[in-house]
């Protein structure tokens, strides 16, 4: 069984790998990679193309890792293993082998896997519930998702903790948070950063996930100069 767990997280890491967004984009004559946010997902390709294009690429990347978990389910993985292999789509999303390692953010995928670990396991749904709940009704109240998102990652290791779901799992969510704190901190490098302070680039990073508080700025980079940066 351990070979298995080990052939299906190679597996899962190369389909993970599958630059959808890219590829679209590539298409439509225009690399994801070098306009607007400069990340290849489903968020970057809705803002420079349109949302339809947008929408299937994000349904995409929520079903893939469903896709792999399910596979992993029905081999007989328990559920820790099954979030491991998640966790390998994940890590193929954001690091992708066909695109030199820089991919996109993963949360989308990240979004399936919480919704259907539950699901196929005898485990509490209520850690999923309170992350993916939190995540809508504070993005909709601030109009931004980048803080909602790393706040309701970071509670899934503790909530799966508090309502006694396998250590495993426990385990495997905060693997999950740390591939997202550190997607954000090694983000591509923008050239801005160079005028900003380490201390402000990492919180900025971290909290806003863009290397600048300001959003508009971030999305229109060509147009904004040194002092919108600084401030």
């Amino acid at each position: 069984m351990t070979i298995t767990w080990i052939i299906l997280i190679v597996i899962a890491y190369f389909f993970g790998s599958i630059p959808l967004s890219y590829i679209i984009g590539k298409i439509r004559g225009i690399d994801l990679s070098k306009q607007g946010t400069h990340q290849v997902g489903a968020g970057n390709l809705w803002r420079i193309t349109s949302r339809r294009l947008g929408l299937l690429v994000g349904f995409y990347d929520f079903l893939k890792g469903m896709l792999m978990v399910g596979v992993a389910h029905n081999l007989g993985l328990d559920a820790g293993q099954q979030l491991v292999v998640g966790l390998a789509v994940i890590v193929g999303h954001n690091w992708p082998v066909f695109l030199r390692f820089h991919g996109g953010r993963g949360i989308a995928t990240l979004l399936g896997l919480v919704i259907i670990l539950p699901a196929l396991n005898e485990i509490s749904l209520w850690p999923s519930v309170i992350a993916a709940g939190f995540t809508l009704i504070m993005t909709v109240i601030y109009h931004s998702s980048p803080l909602p998102v790393l706040i309701s990652v970071a509670s899934l290791s503790l909530t799966n903790w508090l309502f006694h779901n396998p250590m495993s799992v426990v385990m495997a969510y905060l693997a999950i948070f740390l591939v997202v704190v550190v997607k954000r901190l090694t983000a591509q490098p923008a050239p801005e950063k160079t005028q900003i302070s380490r201390g402000r680039l990492i919180v900025n990073r971290l909290f806003f996930d863009r290397d600048i508080a300001d959003k508009r700025a971030w999305m229109h980079r060509e147009h904004f100069d040194e002092k919108e940066i600084l401030e």
